[in-house]
């Protein structure tokens, strides 16, 4: 052994073991800039039941995160989500709390927006229900829900700001105005939900000025609320008011998507001043589909277009290079939960996936897969990872996945393990659509999260061979996708999960298993004991109907 390598495998093993160095660090004689020794791969757990408490707030983390949006802002990444926590620990404390960092992997707690129902909130909702000839609902008796805010910053009249759209559902029946339970359950949907808006110049103070009413949950079925059963899913709403997305596009304009589950997503132009609608929005109710979208917003995607339940949710939008990307979510959140991405060159749509289906008109599933329910090898793995915040770091081209994951059932004989939710950052990484297409990019989130791995130098093709823990992202609802080991050998030829030949471009960083190209990139194996850098990939193949995700083991 080289005289260089004894002394970065004595480095490794008796100061930075837990804090970068790894095995192939070693095995290429890859050393970590002086600049960054201070760097350190984070600790704290996974599961963190131990501390859910709301007493322990301060030592969180990424811990009790659901529904994140991410905005920077004055010198933090400020996140907030919907209002949901291990054991409850977050009830009573206000709502949307929040939670900010500097460098996107160690977060502390901020206070959210506020802690009281808007009072708008209650007067709009029985102001409907009063023209439509029903009895007003007492406002002690209002079932509040707190869901999906999305946060971004923006520039008015030469000030940037924090705009927050928030999500606020009311779970009484509309019938007779009674909290949602089957024992109370009277024939009719449940009521509607609302977007509100709030802003600040003060996140860190907690201090945000709330502008109220932006839009409503609407239906195209007039004032005909029936519901013939609990198990009746055909939504008396067309557009649900929850999981609004906003963006500002090249031209300046303001939108704001949202949509779940009933008939799909809308396109709101909003004004840029007020972020209001520049359009009046009337009754939240009309005869008709056409007359419904003309006031309330154009339908931009549907995962069936047959459907009033479609299984598909939570709209996160952004521009880059040309396209609009619509990001989603697909199906239940506590285990099936996984991320689909269409793009279209217009705001408004068409938006296509990776194969040609057309989104806005409902052709079916969309691919790519950005990120499933999934198990490496020696981990439990994670599942409900979606309903994703996709944001780029401040002053530099690096696009960033952050969504919650949810631990499987029963981890540690936990049988409450599922509602432990776990914040992901996770690197995104654009690949090509195929072989023929090194042009047409798609994002795909990597396998592992976001760690600040400082950078280690090149990755090259030696480094690469070795064996590998490989995952076919397929879409199997409701579970796992496991991984196999997979074996890149120096002469070209892999083993294992796959056969056939690899090559990599080490000036891309793409690597090509057989007719696939995957991105690969340092991250760290933060299901190693103790945990390590190592290499991982992403990437997908048009026809393939599924994504490649690998870690190197060995």
């Amino acid at each position: 052994m080289r005289i260089k390598d004894i002394l970065l495998l004595f480095s490794c093993m008796t100061t930075l073991l837990a804090a970068g160095c790894s095995k192939e660090d070693i095995e290429t004689g890859e050393e970590k800039p002086d600049s960054e020794t201070n760097w350190t791969i984070p600790t704290y757990p996974d599961d963190y039941s131990s501390i859910a408490s709301w007493s322990n707030r301060n030592r969180w983390n990424l811990a009790n995160t659901h529904d994140p949006s991410v905005a920077y802002y004055k010198g933090y990444y400020y996140m907030y989500g919907t209002d949901a926590s291990y054991g409850n620990a977050h009830e009573g404390h206000g709502h949307f709390q929040g939670k900010r960092s500097t460098d996107l992997v160690n977060w502390e707690w901020v206070a959210g927006p506020f802690y009281d129902p808007p009072t708008w909130v209650a007067d709009s909702l029985n102001a409907i229900r009063s023209r439509m000839g029903l009895e007003a609902i007492s406002e002690e008796e209002i079932q509040y829900g707190y869901w999906a805010p999305v946060v971004r910053r923006v520039n008015i009249g030469g000030q940037e700001i924090l705009r927050m759209y928030y999500s606020i559902v009311i779970d009484n029946y509309i019938k007779t105005g009674k909290p949602n339970t089957s024992a109370n359950f009277d024939g009719s949907w449940t009521e509607r939900a609302f977007i509100g808006m709030c802003e600040s110049t003060d996140p860190a103070g907690a201090v945000w000025t709330d502008k109220g009413f932006v839009t409503t949950s609407s239906s195209d079925r007039g004032r005909d609320y029936s519901r013939s059963s609990l198990s009746d899913w055909n939504a008396y709403f067309y557009y649900n008011a929850i999981d609004p997305t906003y963006i500002v596009t090249p031209e300046g304009k303001h939108y704001l998507i949202h949509g779940s589950w009933h008939s799909g997503f809308a396109l709101l132009e909003v004004d840029a001043t007020t972020g209001k609608p520049i359009n009046k929005l009337g009754e939240p109710y009309a005869d008709s589909a056409s007359e419904l979208t003309a006031r309330y917003g154009k339908r931009i995607g549907t995962r069936r277009a047959s459907s009033r339940w479609q299984g598909s949710e939570a709209p996160e939008i952004i521009y880059k290079d040309g396209y609009y990307y619509l990001f989603m979510a697909y199906d239940a959140l506590d285990v099936p939960y996984n991320t689909r991405v269409v793009r279209s060159q217009n705001i408004d749509g068409p938006y296509y996936d990776i194969t040609g289906r057309n989104f806005t008109n409902g052709e079916g599933d969309c691919y790519p897969i950005v990120t499933h329910p999934y198990k490496f090898n020696l981990g439990y793995g994670w599942v409900g990872i979606s309903h994703c915040a996709i944001f780029k770091k401040e002053n530099a081209d690096e696009w960033f996945y952050m969504s919650q994951g949810r631990l499987p059932v029963n981890v540690g004989g936990n049988p409450y393990s599922n509602a432990i939710m776990m914040g992901h950052v996770r690197r995104i990484v654009w690949c090509p659509a195929s072989i023929n297409e090194p042009a047409n990019l798609w994002p795909i989130a990597l396998p592992e999260r976001y760690a600040a791995v400082p950078d280690y130098g090149t990755i090259t093709k030696d480094s690469l061979v070795g064996t590998w823990d490989h995952i076919k992202l397929e879409y199997t609802y409701g579970r796992q996708n496991t991984a196999t080991a997979l074996t890149l050998n120096a002469d070209g030829t892999m083993s294992g999960a796959l056969t056939g030949n690899w090559s990599y471009d080490v000036a891309k960083k793409q690597l090509k298993l057989g007719n696939v190209i995957v991105c690969v990139e340092r991250e760290v194996d933060w299901e190693a004991s103790p945990r390590r850098v190592t290499l991982v990939y992403a990437g997908t193949e048009k026809n393939l109907n599924a994504t490649y995700w690998g870690k190197k083991v060995k």
